[in-house]
């Protein structure tokens, strides 16, 4: 049974940092690839980073790049989002999903077929 759980959400004022993680379980953890997502309130959701287990390289979207860092830890079958200079506007439900069954770039955020329950990140002004 596939497992994503994430941890590391809070509260933060702009300008802060915080680290997500996602810890996989219930699948080979190699060569999938994995993502970070996120929901504002009362919006859709949107992909903003993702990552090769495989090695394969990391995308961001703009919004992002430059202050969000995707990584992972192969021994602890975990996936980070490192968050710096955080805005009003990152507040959101962040959640982490892998795609599995499916292939296609790692990029194409449609892909991802399985989520976790998500982690809240509040950002104050």
């Amino acid at each position: 049974q596939v497992q994503l759980v994430e941890s590391g959400g809070g509260s933060v004022q702009a300008g802060g940092s915080l680290r997500l993680s996602c810890a996989a379980s219930g699948y080979p953890y190699r060569n999938k690839c994995m993502s970070w997502f996120r929901q504002p309130p009362g919006k859709q959701r949107e992909g903003l980073a993702a990552i090769s287990t495989g090695g394969r390289g990391v995308y961001y979207v703009d919004s992002v790049k430059g202050r969000f860092t995707i990584s992972q830890d192969h021994a602890k079958n975990t996936v980070y989002l490192q968050m710096n200079s955080l805005k009003a506007e990152d507040t959101a439900m962040y959640y982490c999903a892998v795609t599995i069954g499916r292939s296609g770039p790692c990029s194409l955020f449609s892909l991802y077929n399985y989520w976790g329950r998500g982690t809240q990140v509040t950002v104050s002004s």
